[in-house]
């Protein structure tokens, strides 16, 4: 499966923005669906997932309550509304199949990556 992020730019505190996740090659109800992202400084970090069907999501604790995952199966796309967004939050965000039972949060777990799109919050 080919993954293609976008909907990142630039965006100033307090603001939202909502990334799309695009997949082509395979039907993405497959697989469960995770966001991260990643900044020069730190490792790829976990930001949320959704089960394939879309009925159970589960999020870091520096998004919980701020960003919602969700998916639209019938468009092979996954989606991330981010709100309330803080500069810390600057990041390039990437999308990633996973098909490993349980609720994988390590990047280890998931196999294919989209190439990432940039999320920049100005304060």
């Amino acid at each position: 499966v080919q993954l293609q992020a976008s909907g990142g730019g630039l965006v100033q505190a307090g603001g939202s923005l909502r990334l799309s996740c695009a997949a082509s090659g395979d039907a993405l109800w497959r697989y469960r669906m995770g966001w991260f992202r990643q900044t020069p400084e730190n490792e790829r970090e976990f930001v949320a997932t959704i089960s394939r069907s879309g009925d159970s999501t589960y999020y870091a604790d520096s998004v919980k309550g701020r960003f919602t995952i969700s998916r639209q199966n019938a468009k092979n796309t996954v989606y991330l509304q981010m709100s309330s967004l803080k500069p810390e939050d600057t990041a390039v965000y990437y999308c990633a199949t996973s098909s490993v039972v349980g609720v994988p949060t390590h990047p280890a777990a998931y196999r294919s990556w989209g190439q990432g799109t940039q999320v920049t919050v100005s304060s």
